[in-house]
């Protein structure tokens, strides 16, 4: 049974606290575990990140006009943005992770201890009810993760909890807590090297928490830090947990010096520098002189929201570029289909015509042959009649330079080319390219029409906005 550690929450800070938030802290310092830990006056304010992540976020998946299904009609894929960042923090077993978790929320979420409490992947997000979500549930509510499941046996070792905290900027991040490594003989149920790696690849921040008490120098936490830092070193970032707990600052500093040397060790971690601030959970009753900068961890994470933001914002103008481009595109490339289909059609109807014109003409001119001039006036008239002995006295003329031994050739060579000229015929009636139709071209105008005078205009507001915000929070 855990209790409540005092320990895994800071100090009251009650300009910024609500009444109710200050009753749920006093339930908890005094070691009763509340049901929740909620802030009812804040739960309907929108902080600028969250309302520009969210309006972002509805133009890609609106069921009418989203970006997502315009694309989609066009053959394109796009994926929405997420609404939050995603932090993965991983470490040792017992290295603050889930305790950070708890103050970072500032409710009691994940177990914490010296055993190994965290055995799977828990996804801890905010929403409006507090819930607890299993494998299956927690891979619908993270679509973009289910790709996990290759790794054979972690489905049952997934688990979401859902808080209605709004401390910090809770509102904007998506905790992964990991599984506690350990060496020897502990056998995981799953492949947690790669399960751990390729989620550290799927997140915005990668938190290593290095415990001082023993276990800092895990080869299988070293294994996964170098294979991430190959793979998305930018993300990664290192702290030594529980500094508090490490006794003098000499002997943090010969902790400090371990890791890191073990670290630089390491071919995929030498070739560059890396910080590794000292963090601990802030306890009133237990000060210490140990420098925390745990606040560092916050801002870190308030600095990868605006990160975020912006990167939705301009990935928001690239795709809006992307469909208006395969718009013209495709545009461009039905007008070329048209002027190519109406090419080959009047080839097509070349051949057709000569292909049973001139066997027409050849029977035509041996029938006339056999009249006289006066009987073809008298059968067509003097004009049609003239015109008719042009053309035969042409075919004749040819075939009376044909020797009688070659006549047999010519003619049986004479029906194979008409015979291809039909075949042509037929071949370039069917090459014609697919074209759009109307109603085609005029969905993909007002498509085109929508993404100039919505999304953009939209995108520029939010852009606009955005910055105004930032201003302001520069001048106060």
């Amino acid at each position: 049974m855990c209790v409540c550690n005092p320990e895994t929450f800071p100090p009251l800070e009650t300009a910024r606290r609500s009444t109710v938030s200050v009753c749920v802290r006093g339930l908890i310092m005094s070691g009763r575990k509340p049901r929740y830990v909620a802030n009812p006056l804040e739960s309907a304010i929108t902080t600028p990140s969250e309302r520009i992540l969210k309006e972002c976020h509805s133009l890609y998946v609106d069921s009418e006009n989203g970006l997502v299904k315009i694309a989609s009609s066009l053959g394109v894929r796009l994926l929405p943005p997420r609404k939050k960042i995603i932090v993965m923090i991983m470490g040792n077993h017992s290295a603050g992770k889930s305790s950070f978790i708890n103050w970072y929320v500032e409710e009691h979420i994940q177990k914490t201890g010296v055993a190994i409490e965290t055995q799977g992947f828990t996804f801890i997000t905010s929403g409006r009810k507090r819930e607890s979500l299993t494998g299956n549930a927690t891979l619908h509510l993270y679509p973009h993760f289910r790709p996990i499941l290759e790794f054979k046996g972690v489905m049952d070792y997934l688990s979401a909890e859902i808080s209605t905290s709004k401390q910090k900027k809770f509102s904007l991040v998506t905790f992964v807590d990991t599984p506690g490594l350990v060496d020897g003989d502990m056998i995981y149920p799953f492949d947690v090297n790669s399960a751990i790696t390729w989620l550290g690849e799927q997140a915005d921040l990668v938190f290593v928490f290095f415990d001082p008490m023993g276990q800092a120098l895990c080869k299988r936490t070293l294994n996964i830090v170098e294979k991430l830092s190959d793979k998305c070193g930018d993300k990664l970032l290192f702290y030594l947990s529980k500094a508090d707990e490490a006794g003098k600052e000499t002997d943090r500093q010969r902790v400090m010096m371990q890791i890191v040397q073990e670290l630089c060790r390491r071919p995929g971690l030498n070739k560059c520098g890396f910080e590794m601030p000292t963090i601990y959970i802030p306890n009133p009753q237990k000060p210490s002189r140990c420098v925390n900068q745990i606040d560092s961890v916050c801002q870190t994470i308030e600095k990868t929201i605006n990160q975020a933001v912006q990167k939705t914002l301009d990935q928001l103008e690239k795709d809006s570029d992307l469909i208006c481009s395969t718009i013209t595109n495709k545009l461009e490339q039905d007008r070329a289909d048209v002027a190519f289909n109406r090419s080959f059609r009047l080839h097509s109807v070349l051949c057709l015509a000569l292909g049973f014109f001139l066997p027409f003409l050849f029977i035509l001119s041996f029938i006339v042959s056999t009249f006289s001039k006066e009987q073809l006036d008298d059968l067509l008239g003097e004009g049609p009649t003239q015109t008719v002995m042009v053309f035969t006295g042409i075919v004749m003329y040819l075939w009376e330079w044909i020797p009688e031994d070659k006549q047999v050739v010519f003619v049986i060579s004479f029906g194979a080319f008409c015979y291809l000229l039909l075949f042509l015929a037929k071949y370039f009636a069917g090459r014609r390219n697919k074209t759009l139709t109307k109603k085609e071209k005029r969905k993909m105008m007002e498509y085109m029409d929508y993404i100039q005078d919505i999304v953009r205009t939209k995108k520029a507001k939010l852009y606009e906005w955005y910055l105004q915000q930032c201003a302001a929070e520069q001048d106060l």
